[in-house]
């Protein structure tokens, strides 16, 4: 009898074992930290279009798309406003095409070491200039926009006609802006509130930085901001003039049409002369 009940316990112990091995063996097998890491969903900055090594980024130029932490690898750039606004006016040290991750060892931030020496072609020169929220089309330029620099100046000889004592002019054109700095100077603003200058840094010719040196001295500078289609290569816009009388007509039509004024004068008696002009 004794005998009898240890076969059954030893049966019931075996058939037990079976069904836990069995159980274990069906189960689906539990992924580790590590797996379950890489799999896990992050948004990378990436490229909207194809760049050309030695562009400089714009906002534009960045778009999001989410990739796993396995497929995003090492050194990327998190899709947030802090990482958008540090890239922007970063220089790419190679080409891009649609898609690609935006790596940091794959651009060079303004500020950096050596950044405008890279950013800078052969024998070309960068030159800053003080822009206020007017002159500098309200904050609307970026690292990497072409611009034309206009010079306004008031000449305050009053032989000089009336309607040629303002005037403004095309001192260069089509420009590339390669930097947007910080606040630096603190100015006026039009309504009378303290407003922040900021300073625009082009890149251009030896003799171009020596024509904005004697701008500056001259007048009031601001920047226009160029078409993206520059039409065909080498096409810059001619020097331009324009005079207050040809803006209004109220300022001297004579002068603005190129007619000289016509003076009489009128004696009364050996002393009093009075002169009228038509």
């Amino acid at each position: 009898m004794v005998l009898r009940l240890a076969f059954f316990a030893l049966m019931a112990l075996g058939l037990l074992g079976f069904g836990t091995v069995a159980w274990i063996a069906t189960r689906p097998p539990t992924p580790d930290r590590a797996s379950v890491a890489a799999a896990a969903k992050i948004t990378l900055l990436i490229t909207a279009h194809p760049i050309r090594a030695g562009s400089l980024l714009k906002p534009e130029d960045l778009t999001g798309k989410e990739f796993t932490l396995r497929e995003a690898g090492d050194d990327y750039s998190l899709d947030t406003v802090d990482a958008r606004h540090a890239l922007t006016g970063a220089m790419v040290r190679r080409s891009f095409v649609i898609g690609d991750i935006v790596r940091m060892n794959d651009v060079m931030r303004p500020g950096e070491h050596g950044f405008l020496a890279a950013v800078l072609g052969p024998g070309m020169r960068a030159v800053s200039v003080g822009v206020d929220v007017v002159t500098g089309t309200a904050g609307l330029i970026w690292p990497g926009d072409r611009i034309d620099l206009i010079l306004t100046q008031a000449i305050g000889d009053p032989a000089v006609p009336l309607g040629r004592r303002i005037a403004a002019e095309t001192v260069l054109s089509d420009v590339r802006v390669i930097a947007i700095d910080q606040q630096l100077v603190r100015g006026v603003a039009p309504d009378g509130s303290e407003g922040k200058a900021r300073t625009v840094t082009m890149e251009v010719t030896p003799a171009q930085a020596e024509r904005i040196s004697v701008a500056t001295r001259i007048g009031r500078l601001s920047l226009s901001v160029r078409s993206a289609d520059r039409g065909p290569k080498g096409l810059a816009a001619l020097p331009t003039t324009t005079w207050g009388s040809d803006v209004s007509p109220a300022l001297g039509a004579d002068v603005a049409q190129g007619k000289p004024r016509t003076a009489v004068r009128v004696f009364q008696g050996s002393a009093e002369v009075k002169e009228f002009q038509f």
